[in-house]
Parts: structure tokens; sequence; C-alpha cells
């Protein structure tokens, strides 16, 4: 049977690193539109990028043919380069032996991407794309929320 296409679009924010941070997401199947956002009071950009990806790819209720758009250079360049695949191996260490971040996002994610087939596409954030736009005002209404 063939895989369901999906479109993804993902954006974290955080208001200083770390910090109250909050993430976005856009799924698109066909003609169904379906945002998504959250938020935590103290976290860093780079866990809100990965939860963003992380929340999308569970509603997916079956295995599908994923684009997957982002504007977070640590998550396409952590999947597409191997570098997680590698962490993973070493017990969450960096080649440089020092500790990778955020293992506990990756280990959830990782069978998320042996589920789905997910092609990462990387675009530069803030330049007016419409989908990363959407993500990131998402994003930023999250964190607003825990601003006292």
């Amino acid at each position: 049977m063939e895989k369901s296409k999906v479109e993804i679009y993902t954006d974290g924010a955080c208001s200083g690193n770390p910090g109250p941070g909050g993430w976005g997401a856009v799924l698109i199947y066909g003609e169904h539109e379906k945002q998504l956002s959250g938020g935590e009071p103290d976290t860093t950009n780079n866990r809100m990028e990965l939860t963003a990806v992380i929340e999308a790819l569970s509603l997916l209720k079956r295995p599908c043919e994923v684009t997957l758009t982002t504007d977070s250079k640590y998550v396409s360049d952590s999947v597409t380069k191997g570098w997680v695949y590698g962490w993973k191996k070493r017990g969450w260490k960096k080649s440089d032996g020092k500790p990778a971040l955020n293992p506990d996002l990756w280990e959830k994610l990782l069978p998320l991407l042996q589920t789905h087939d997910v092609t990462f596409v990387w675009i530069k954030g803030h330049a007016g794309h419409k989908y990363n736009e959407i993500c990131d005002r998402l994003a930023v209404a999250e964190w607003q929320k825990f601003k006292k």
C-alpha cells in the first residue's frame, strides 16, 4: 500500500536560552491542515525545535512519507548528517567525548524516524516562508504564556 504523503513544518522559540520556550507545527495532508503547539517554562531553543518534530510525527496514525521543513540546523543536520546515530552508538557522547544534548528527546524521535520515511528540508528562518512564520507565531505565543 502506498504511504500517505504529509508535509510538516516545525519551529521552536525561546525567550532566553534557557528560558520559557514554545514550539509550533503545521501538518498538511491533502486538503487538511492542522496546527499544534505547546511550551515549557524552562527549556532551550533546541529542545523546543526537537519537541515540535516529535509532537508532529507522533500525530501520524500510520507510516507516512513525510517532508519535514525546519529552520533548525541542529535538528536537520543531526539527522541528515547521521550525528545522532553516532551519539547513540557511543552512549550519547559526541565524537569529542562530551555528552550529547537532549538524549531524552532523541530517544523519542529515533523510533518515529524508523516508522516514517522522513525527508528533512532546511529553510532559513524569519525569511517570509508562510508556514515557518505560522509555526514561529505559534511557538512565540506559547512561551509568552510563561511570562510573569
